[in-house]
């Protein structure tokens, strides 16, 4: 089987410092991918995340990560928000990485754009099994056990 091609954009709305690079997202999308895809990173804050989370989803909050998949394309179509603040402050109360848990939020929103799914307990078991597989081949910890990484950047 050919290895996934990706079309990758990212996008800040601000110069936070100390990010994850291009080609860290880069290498945590592409380890999701099952087929090539076209995907726009944007790295937010709270604000932007809270309206985008209101309007399409109806909550009325900020939240970490929010996936946009554009239906059936070829290749795959999808936009991933990444709300830095929220990531910091979850990471911190997680006793994670920031690093960490930003990769492992790359790879939960790809495996989304893909049609898995966390709703149901069957799918949820199927989905988490991807994600601790897919960041333990690249020596990121288990995201659902909580406890500091040796592994940062």
């Amino acid at each position: 089987m050919n290895k996934p091609k990706l079309e990758l954009t990212v996008q800040k709305s601000e110069p936070w410092p100390g990010l994850p690079t291009k080609r860290d997202i880069r290498r945590w999308v592409l380890a999701s991918l099952l087929e090539d895809a076209n995907v726009t990173v944007r790295l937010i804050d709270a604000p932007e995340s809270r309206e985008l989370n209101r309007y399409f989803r109806g909550r009325d909050k900020a939240t970490n990560v929010l996936t946009f998949p554009y239906g059936e394309t070829t290749p795959l179509s999808a936009d991933i928000a990444l709300c830095i603040p929220v990531i910091k402050k979850e990471a911190v109360k997680q006793i994670k990485t920031f690093h960490n848990h930003f990769a492992h939020l790359c790879v939960h929103a790809t495996l989304h754009f893909q049609d898995f799914g966390h709703e149901e307990e069957a799918e949820r078991e199927i989905m988490e099994g991807m994600e601790i597989d897919i960041l333990e081949k690249m020596e990121i910890p288990n995201p659902y056990e909580h406890n500091i990484s040796s592994n940062s950047s």
